[in-house]
């Protein structure tokens, strides 16, 4: 399933928050699914919670959803007012992994 950039970033620094503070929450982000269809996926996001990105290759449209980013934006910062920020965008090279590493 694909959802876009925002979505995605949003997602996993709210569930970043909720595993620091030991809580959990039931999540629906818009997505992409096989096929091109529109659809909703629901996540139960909290402590055990195993969630990962990767980007894709090849130019998809992206289902974004700027309420929800606000939202899970504004619950993450409700559980950690103090916590840095993730840069919005991690580059492969800054982390020290080239190209042939994937």
């Amino acid at each position: 399933m694909l959802t876009s950039d925002e979505v995605s970033t949003a997602l996993l620094r709210y569930a970043r928050a909720l595993a620091d503070t030991h809580t959990s929450d039931v999540v629906s982000i818009p997505v992409l699914e096989e096929g091109g269809a529109r659809g909703s996926a629901h996540f139960l996001i909290g402590p055990a919670s195993q969630l990962y990105s990767t980007p894709v290759a090849e130019a998809v449209e992206e289902i974004n959803d700027p309420e929800l980013v606000q939202e899970l934006q504004r619950r993450a910062n409700r559980l950690q007012p103090s916590v840095a920020e993730w840069p919005d965008m991690i580059d492969h090279h800054d982390v020290g992994y080239g190209e042939d590493d994937f």
